[in-house]
């Protein structure tokens, strides 16, 4: 029996760790024990608890309710509480997901110890190490064991910098491995497609039924944290959503909610608040999100986890950023990259408004977890 440890914190860890239990619940649940440690990095329920409410995850058995704070500061948290976790557990690997802090903290824990490393989403690259994401994931892939990379495009990504020929040996005895896995976002997005329907009633809430509306995300600090970046994506929003009559929907970010009085112009604040075409809502919940990307007529994120559902569902996406890690979108002309420049923005959605796109299946076959569970028991 190989027992793991899986370290969430954030949202999108935690709807990957649905995939990756629900299939060791039923396939190999004889071959492997899996406990779930939940940093607290999103401390809000609506974004932690409600997702392993819904989702039919086993609540986690530890849970170090690390909140927020500096990047040091929570890091070093985490770090901590997760090294005494594995110290008293003595489990065979460490299962983390993405590019988080909860991501940095348990790899640098883990490797202190020898534990080896499985880093699901593995080779992303945005090349811009003024993300933080860009550090944690570049950090994590270099001290991981078991890599699996989600697309071709990581696994290039990985060669290009030596980990494919490399000649890292760990403690065990063990050689990095490299894998093209598929993406487990994937295998959740098939699986909850049609469940999402019967669990949320979101769309006739927001007397959405039958019409046709843009979905919007916004979290990344790029973006909110500075005024003119902020005014000019809502600007936009204002623009494409009453020159086109068409609704724009908003699932608000606590942080986005509580920085919109503080960094939109007063002028745009005012104008967003009174449109009747903008409208913004509380977070949603997995299902209704799911609901909300699978009925919207084209996304506009920051968010790469939301770039790649639109994807999923097929619906062209407006990328509020100057690089993306998801280069597959963009090279099917599935996505647009716009920064924050309301030029940009407007003619990609007048783009997509008049063009049909085509999505190739760059994202593997829908079965990511099983595949990684099998190449764990085999090489762990």
């Amino acid at each position: 029996m190989i027992k793991i440890i899986t370290v969430v914190g954030a949202r999108p860890q935690i709807i990957k760790a649905a995939a990756l239990s629900r299939a060791i619940r039923s396939g190999f649940s004889s071959k492997i024990e899996e406990k779930i440690l939940h940093t607290g990095q999103h401390y809000d329920v609506d974004m932690s608890d409600l997702f392993f409410e819904e989702m039919d995850i086993p609540k986690p058995h530890f849970n170090l309710n690390v909140g927020s704070g500096g990047h040091g500061e929570q890091t070093a948290k985490m770090i901590a509480g997760i090294e005494q976790v594995l110290l008293n557990e003595h489990v065979d690997a460490v299962v983390l997901f993405g590019d988080t802090n909860s991501t940095l903290a348990g790899a640098i824990a883990a490797s202190k110890l020898h534990i080896p490393i499985v880093h699901i989403e593995a080779g992303l690259r945005s090349f811009n190490m003024a993300m933080p994401e860009e550090i944690n994931r570049i950090v994590c892939d270099q001290l991981s064991t078991l890599l699996f990379a989600p697309t071709q495009a990581a696994i290039d990504n990985l060669r290009q910098e030596g980990f494919l020929n490399s000649n890292t040996t760990f403690a065990n005895g063990k050689h990095r491995m490299v894998f093209n896995s598929g993406d487990i976002m994937y295998d959740n997005s098939l699986y909850f497609a049609t469940i999402a329907d019967q669990k949320t009633d979101i769309l006739k809430r927001l007397g959405l039924e039958g019409k046709e509306f843009v979905l919007a995300t916004i979290h990344r600090d790029i973006n909110t944290d500075h005024p003119e970046r902020l005014s000019a994506i809502f600007d936009a929003f204002l623009e494409i959503s009453e020159k086109n009559r068409i609704k724009i929907v908003l699932p608000i970010h606590p942080r986005t909610k509580k920085l919109l009085p503080e960094n939109l112009k007063a002028s745009i604040y005012d104008r967003i608040k009174q449109s009747e075409w903008t409208e913004l809502i509380p977070p949603a919940s997995f299902f209704e999100m799911i609901v909300l990307e699978k009925n919207a007529k084209l996304i506009i994120t920051d968010s790469g986890g939301v770039q790649k559902e639109a994807y999923f569902f097929q619906k062209p996406c407006i990328i509020l950023r100057s690089e993306t890690e998801w280069v597959e979108i963009v090279a099917q002309q599935a996505g647009m990259l716009t920064d924050v420049d309301k030029n940009r923005i407007t003619h990609a959605f007048n783009k997509f408004n008049k063009s049909a796109v085509t999505f190739a299946p760059v994202f593997g076959d829908g079965h990511a977890a099983e595949y990684m569970l099998n190449t764990i028991i085999k090489n762990i």
